[in-house]
């Protein structure tokens, strides 16, 4: 059939649709039959309603189901006629002034853009590394001892130092009233720790068991509890027990409670040092990625078709519904989330998704079947049954997919890297990590 295709604005585009009456009564006709066949009607035996009573119940219904469907139909192979790349749902409206024996529709809908890539070689991309120093090492080998360390109850003269874990009881009161979780009794913190506020903490450090004292302590504005956060209390604290901490040792027991198979200090090590270098390896390459991903939208040209936004706002919004009914919020899928919050966000992802789906096609950077392999047994490699975690990968197409995703950025970051003016940059392990 012959397309007439009318630009309105920037992407958005109209075409008209013209379907013959005869064949969509035809299709209505051949659709009530079939379904008199199966229709259950009072005072009828199935099979038995006479066709004018099944027309008359159920016409409108199938007329409207057949126009969606014909109209769909013709809206899809125009568009394919066209070589038009559909970008959402057409808004679809009748004409009144169809030619005789003829419906005609409006189709308005936005088609996905023309994307211009600049030369990456103009681009300029940050890509840091990072080293498994000793000192990170020695750092989570701390960590681990802190989580199998003892207690053991200190003298009763023996002042609260850090590291000390007490056993307090404790009323914060306002305006002297005790307010909602400001009270307890037997309740156990380790000093310096950060479990509580610092205030608290400096006030425990130093006393003594059978000790009381009364203090005042400010709650931060942002503080999670929100009836008193930005306020005053006074807290009583009496402090009823206090234990020092033991750390294991460094040796071959620890190594061997950690089920290392090399149980020595230096196996420890050594695999302390594997996993971390796992991990520096994945914050790398999610760093320079960013980093890579910023470049190449901010060398792109492109208009943002409103239906992906749009349809990117709603998942944000879904998702942020979803998370707040997994933190208990009551009818949390009927919470008023504004769309515009999410705006920013929805944008950029609809024009990153657009961006490197054109240097994808444009430079062939699919996810090849070896790639997906390498990469879900890296994945697997730090759990103790690797083959299972492949076979769980697997299993799920959905899962599949999320690799498939991953590698493909990974490909486009390789491929913007070796075109781009590129700025090494070394870091510490620990601002990496983001422990700075």
């Amino acid at each position: 059939m012959a397309v007439t295709v009318e630009n309105l604005e920037k992407l958005e585009r109209k075409m008209t649709l013209t379907l013959p009456l005869n064949t969509i009564q035809s299709e209505v006709n051949t659709r009530l039959k079939k379904l008199a066949r199966t229709v259950k009607m009072d005072g009828f035996r199935p099979g038995k309603v006479p066709m004018s009573v099944v027309s008359q119940r159920y016409a409108y219904s199938v007329h409207y189901e057949v126009m969606n469907d014909k109209v769909g139909e013709a809206f899809a192979v125009a568009a394919n006629e066209a070589k038009l790349r559909v970008a959402g749902q057409p808004r679809i409206s009748e004409k009144e002034d169809a030619p005789e024996g003829e419906l005609a529709f409006d189709a308005i809908f936005e088609v996905y853009p023309e994307v211009k890539i600049a030369d990456l070689a103009n681009a300029e991309v940050e890509k840091v590394s990072a080293e498994v120093s000793d000192a990170a090492i020695d750092k989570t080998l701390d960590i681990l001892r802190k989580q199998r360390r003892t207690f053991a109850q200190r003298a009763a003269d023996a002042p609260a130092q850090d590291g000390d874990r007490v056993t307090i009881d404790f009323e914060g009161k306002m305006d002297g009233e005790t307010f909602a979780g400001g009270k307890a009794e037997d309740f156990q913190f380790i000093v310096g720790d950060g479990q509580m506020l610092k205030e608290f903490e400096d006030a425990v450090r130093g006393m003594k068991s059978g000790d009381s004292k009364t203090f005042p302590l400010d709650f931060p504005a942002d503080y999670h509890g929100k009836d008193v956060a930005g306020k005053q209390a006074d807290f009583l604290v009496t402090v009823k027990k206090i234990e020092a901490a033991n750390l294991p040792e460094v040796n071959e027991a620890l190594a061997k409670s950690l089920g290392i198979a090399d149980a020595t200090v230096e196996g420890l090590r050594s695999d302390i040092k594997k996993n971390l270098e796992r991990e520096v390896k994945f914050r790398l390459l999610a760093r320079n990625k960013n980093a890579v991903m910023d470049a190449l939208v901010a060398n792109a040209e492109l208009d943002l078709p409103n239906a992906s936004v749009q349809a990117e706002l709603e998942r944000l919004v879904e998702g942020a519904r979803a998370d707040l009914k997994k933190r208990g919020i009551k009818d949390a899928d009927k919470a008023p989330i504004p769309d515009d919050i999410f705006r920013p966000q929805a944008e950029k992802r609809v024009r990153l998704g657009l961006v490197v789906a054109e240097l994808v096609r444009a430079n062939e950077l699919q996810a090849k079947p070896e790639q997906l392999k390498a990469h879900i047994e890296e994945l697997a490699a730090s759990y103790e049954k690797p083959q299972e975690v492949v076979r769980w990968y697997l299993s799920d197409n959905s899962r599949m997919a999320e690799v498939e995703a991953v590698v493909i950025e990974n490909n486009v970051t390789d491929f913007v890297l070796g075109k781009a003016k590129v700025n090494e940059k070394a870091i510490t392990f620990d601002e990496l990590m983001g422990q700075n």
